[in-house]
C-alpha cells in the first residue's frame, strides 16, 4: 500500500489535500504522494553516451543541426 492523496477541492484558495490509501477515492483517481526516486549520481549515463557515440546519435557529431538564436 502506498499514501495517494487527491488535491481537495474548496473555496480556500489553499485547500490543500486529501490522503488515502485507495487508487480511486470518490470517482476521482489519486496521485501517489511520494516524489519520485533521483540520484545526481547517475552511474549509467557513460554507459548511455558510450552507446549513443558507437551508432551515431549525439547531437554533437549531427551534421546540418542548427541551433536556435544562431
Amino acid at each position: 500500500m502506498h499514501l495517494m492523496y487527491v488535491p481537495e477541492t474548496g473555496a480556500s484558495a489553499t485547500a490543500g489535500r486529501r490522503y488515502t490509501l485507495k487508487k480511486v477515492l470518490d470517482g476521482q483517481i489519486t496521485k501517489s504522494a511520494h516524489p519520485a526516486r533521483f540520484s545526481p549520481d547517475d552511474k549509467w549515463s557513460r554507459h548511455r553516451i558510450t552507446i549513443r557515440r558507437r551508432f551515431g546519435l549525439l547531437l554533437t557529431e549531427k551534421k546540418g543541426l542548427m541551433v536556435e538564436g544562431q
